[in-house]
């Protein structure tokens, strides 16, 4: 009996392990593809050889698929963080200061987690899609045979398509969450409207809009690395091309996740909440 519980628990860390190794090799892979693609497009850059119109294709494309969905996101965001937040403080005798409060949480926290969820969901879906056929269909070893890099023909413009699009998607869903967390304010909770805003312009600084900005930017560029390294080791067929897809999304969720919270402690202890 002992014999068989100690082979159990030795199947099982080998398992573990593996699994650990796994994680830890693919994450290398994906970090060392990214690194190489912003090293390839600076260099592009510089020497005037970018792909401009497949970047800015890319980019309407993502924003063809992500937009709409955005909205539809960003408007019941916003309505439950005005009407939770606007009960809780309705009881503390702070009406004036759902503004500040529903602002701020859409601002520093909706708004990039939206921003990552919609790129995640629908761009890192077709990018992953999108490279797993062309390498299932032998199109990349196609490129290689003719010594053009994958990387900087495939991955480069879709980093440099998600960098531009995150930022706007995200001043799209502050905007739309703001606006309709404001109208649930005024018109449920019977909030005045120069209270509501006055108290977001006291708490609201200059440095939450940027923040918020570039925490958008770099979960932009972890899920595009995520979905294009997934596509490019995409193998098995159909099958595999699907199993990147699903692995592309997961991956990309929960990366943004972990992430958000040490960048939010991160600014938290650098920026501390303070009026304007």
């Amino acid at each position: 009996m002992t014999a068989v519980r100690n082979t159990a628990r030795a199947a099982l860390w080998r398992n573990f392990s593996d699994t650990v190794l796994s994680a830890l090799a693919t994450f290398g892979r994906a970090a060392a593809m990214g690194a190489r693609a912003v090293r390839i497009g600076v260099t592009d850059a510089v020497r005037g050889r970018f792909q401009v119109h497949e970047a800015l294709a890319q980019a309407w494309f993502l924003v063809k698929v992500t937009a709409a969905p955005s909205v539809l996101m960003a408007i019941p965001f916003g309505v439950i963080v005005s009407a939770q937040v606007g009960n809780i403080v309705s009881q503390l005798g702070a009406d004036s200061m759902i503004g500040a409060a529903g602002g701020l949480g859409v601002i520093k926290q909706g708004a990039p987690m939206a921003t990552a969820m919609m790129l995640g969901g629908a761009g890192a879906a077709a990018i992953a899609a999108d490279l797993g056929a062309r390498t299932i269909r032998e199109e990349v070893d196609a490129l290689r045979v003719m010594g053009v890099d994958p990387v900087q023909r495939l991955v480069v413009p879709r980093i440099a398509a998600m960098m531009l699009v995150a930022p706007l998607l995200n001043v799209l869903i502050v905007v739309v969450g703001i606006a309709s967390g404001f109208a649930v304010a005024v018109t449920a909770l019977g909030v005045t409207p120069g209270s509501y805003w006055a108290s977001f312009g006291s708490f609201t600084t200059p440095i939450d809009i940027w923040v918020s900005l570039v925490k958008a930017l770099i979960f932009g560029f972890l899920v595009v690395v995520i979905a294009c390294q997934r596509g490019l080791e995409a193998s098995g067929g159909p099958r595999g091309v699907a199993d990147g897809v699903n692995a592309a999304v997961v991956m990309s969720v929960a990366a943004v996740a972990v992430l958000n919270t040490v960048v939010t402690q991160v600014v938290t202890m650098f920026f501390p909440l303070r009026m304007a």
